[in-house]
């Protein structure tokens, strides 16, 4: 019985090393890609289809978010005097965290999965083989559109957000009587360059990490419809625990 638990850690930790090396594989890959111009046509119709499409459920996502930030601090900056900085306050937490995180997070659900199921459903119906045989890199063909569709068009779905946001708690803060001047003065006040700037290079890195996650999955899917569908699952949960882990390793580099 002990034999057999030690195994079934061993064969749980060379799966994961495994996987490791393939992902780091399929980024060298990758980049080895960029060397070439990509085809600018693949690259605009994934931003089309990854970056404006997401920018409706973005768009709530956030104003909401914003809202509830103002309903949450709105009454005890009263209650302490210090409500000339409920403005400051929900736009630096937007920009800072919550908009590169929930774009992250949202996209990765959306946009994460479609590609893992596009590129999986090619996969299981031999298409990628067929790019093979006429010779066409399927990284350059596939990974590297995406990719650059996702690393450009997340930072701009993040301003948006981040705009949004602030919306939303002003909204808000207008039913506590703190008046539009008020909140515009504590954004002016608090709010530094840096705060924003760093979110948009969060949301840069979180768009590389739902490309390679969901184009990696795809590219491993198992055959059949079953495996399309949990290739997809596996790239929406990875890609979102990923997210939280590197927003946690940048948080303390861009904000110590």
């Amino acid at each position: 019985m002990i034999i057999r638990f030690f195994e079934k850690i061993g064969r749980f930790v060379i799966g994961h090393l495994e996987t490791l090396g393939q992902f780091t594989i399929l980024i060298g890959n990758t980049i080895a890609q960029l060397r070439y111009p990509p085809r600018m046509r693949h690259v605009f119709q994934q931003m089309s289809h990854l970056g404006v499409d997401t920018l409706p459920i973005i768009t709530l996502t956030m104003l909401f978010t914003g809202m509830v930030i103002t309903l949450q601090t709105a009454t005890e900056f009263i209650r302490l005097g210090a409500q000339s900085t409920v403005g400051g306050i929900v736009t630096i937490a937007v920009g800072r965290e919550l908009g590169p995180v929930l774009a992250g997070v949202v996209t990765a659900g959306r946009v994460g999965a479609a590609i893992t199921a596009e590129i999986s459903t090619m996969k299981v119906t031999e298409q990628i083989d067929a790019l093979k045989v006429m010779a066409t890199n399927p990284i350059g063909y596939l990974v590297v559109p995406r990719l650059i569709a996702c690393m450009f068009m997340l930072p701009i779905l993040v301003v948006f957000g981040d705009v949004i946001g602030s919306i939303g708690g002003w909204m808000v803060a207008e039913y506590y009587d703190i008046n539009i001047y008020m909140y515009l003065h504590s954004i002016d006040t608090f709010v530094d360059v840096h705060d924003i700037t760093g979110g948009l290079l969060k949301s840069i890195v979180f768009g590389a990490i739902i490309a390679i996650v969901g184009c990696y999955y795809g590219l491993n899917a198992q055959n059949g419809a079953e495996g399309v569908g949990k290739a997809t699952t596996r790239s929406v949960v990875i890609s979102i625990i990923v997210i939280f882990f590197s927003n946690c390793l940048l948080s303390m580099l861009l904000y110590r």
